[in-house]
């Protein structure tokens, strides 16, 4: 059988002349004029239209809503084509299990269709992590792979990664995508040096932080409930974060979460923040400005649409992220993916001269979002509020209720420090704290610290559980 290997099936140089990194990115790429910029983007939507229009996934999408090729004439018409999400995707699936017919793997692209009995595209598999339910398929080209993972290292980088820096990922591995390409864009192309210990369930907390300390681990990737989670295991085996294990810098997806309270765990350690689901890969990051996240405009073309509408919205004002991904012309091209996670885009001026759009990052999950009383509550939302109590140890859990009359109550369960005795003065307190802060009322519970952890899953996903619904159960 022929077929071409991994590196074999595109053109590495011309991959990364056409995405550039380091000086190339921040020198000439992140500060040229919007009208230049829509032109490349404009470019890269055509092509990636032209091979969309060939899955039958975007066919059926699009010829539902009554649109042909002819009515898309270039980005300029974007809006006019429906939006999807993780749902569309698994009824792909189960119309053409068990991989869904919305990838093309198996139509080739003009003028590379092979003989019979050659393989078409080398290809890699991953899933997402099943977060909101049943894992769903992830399929990529090797191209499409590379610039993945070349533009999350594009971010880093932007955030002063260095050569020879000691890196510790705690992005879990398996199936899951976020690992495996997490690791790949640090590999190759970073020169950094990294350790993949992953989550508390591939390598125990305690050895993970033995390990950052033998290491001598300076940079610290993942999410930060579980990098908080570190600090305080460190601390609890006598290792002090910052003097014993001298982390310089936290890259991961900080949320709504305290960035001081943070910083603080881990010796006042510089916090950069960045944004990338596993459909997409990274989107947007955090400079050296601290002044929002730079969305990578050159591969992803970023929306803000109304959460109930699902029309654009003005700047600065909050909706889903709807984003095309400009650099997905093969396998799985992705046209207006509604990744369902909020954002605003901002409206000052980059202190760095960029010309990029920028987010506020990631500020909630709209279908998480919980309405009560015509107030919508993102439960994400609440970390930095809960931070404002001296007693908080640092986890909580949302739990929605529908009563016999049909009303929502949402109740929030804090881990907190404070004693026995105070425990009612607290709970009034914290009470209080979320009337005032969300213009609802809702119910407090205090429990123990780590009394959460089985239902939050703190120790064992890479993203907590902050919600339970059980309105309908």
């Amino acid at each position: 059988m022929k077929h071409s290997t991994y590196y074999e099936s595109f053109d590495v140089r011309q991959m990364m002349a056409d995405y550039p990194l380091g000086d190339a990115f921040t020198q000439r790429l992140a500060r040229i004029s919007r009208d230049e910029l829509f032109a490349l983007q404009d470019g890269r939507f055509r092509r990636l239209m032209a091979r969309a229009w060939r899955i039958p996934f975007y066919q059926r999408l699009w010829s539902a809503k009554d649109i042909h090729p002819g009515d898309i004439r270039g980005l300029q018409d974007i809006a006019k084509l429906p939006t999807f999400g993780k749902q569309e995707i698994m009824d792909s699936v189960a119309l053409a299990p068990p991989w869904g017919d919305f990838h093309g793997a198996d139509i080739p692209l003009p003028g590379a269709e092979a003989s019979q009995g050659e393989s078409l595209w080398p290809m890699v598999l991953h899933t997402t992590s099943g977060t909101t339910g049943r894992p769903q398929p992830l399929l990529f080209s090797p191209k499409s792979r590379e610039v993945q993972s070349l533009l999350l290292a594009r971010i880093y980088r932007l955030q002063g990664l260095q050569p020879g820096e000691v890196m510790h990922s705690v992005y879990g591995h398996g199936l899951i995508n976020g690992g495996h390409y997490v690791r790949e864009a640090i590999l190759h192309y970073t020169n950094a040096l990294l350790i993949t210990p992953g989550t508390g369930v591939e390598t125990p907390s305690i050895k993970q932080v033995e390990l950052m300390r033998e290491f001598g681990v300076n940079v610290v990737v993942g999410f930060a409930d579980y990098i908080k989670r570190l600090a305080d295991v460190a601390r609890e085996q006598g290792i002090i974060p910052g003097r014993d294990i001298p982390v310089r810098r936290i890259c991961g997806h900080l949320g709504r979460e305290s960035r001081q309270t943070l910083s603080a765990a881990w010796g006042g350690a510089e916090m950069f923040d960045w944004y990338g689901v596993g459909d997409t890969g990274a989107v947007a990051g955090e400079g050296p400005d601290h002044d929002g996240l730079y969305v990578m405009e050159d591969a992803q073309y970023l929306e803000v649409a109304d959460v109930d509408t699902g029309q654009p919205v003005a700047d600065g004002l909050p909706g889903d992220m709807v984003v095309t991904c400009l650099y997905k012309d093969d396998i799985y091209p992705i046209v207006r993916f509604n990744t369902h996670d909020v954002t605003t885009v901002l409206t000052s001026t980059s202190s760095l001269g960029f010309t990029l759009k920028r987010i506020a990052g990631f500020l909630g999950r709209s279908d998480n979002m919980v309405k009560l009383r015509g107030i919508n509550v993102f439960p994400q939302a609440l970390a930095p509020l809960l931070e404002a109590r001296p007693g908080f140890a640092g986890e909580f859990l949302c739990t929605v209720r529908r009563d016999a009359g049909g009303r929502d109550e949402l109740v929030v369960a804090v881990e907190t420090r404070s004693s026995a005795e105070l425990a009612a003065t607290e709970q009034q307190a914290y009470r209080e704290l979320l009337k005032r802060a969300l213009g609802v009322e809702v119910q407090v519970e205090l429990v123990a610290p780590g009394a959460l952890a089985p239902l939050t899953g703190i120790e064992s996903r890479q993203k907590p559980v902050r919600l339970i619904d059980k309105r309908f159960s």
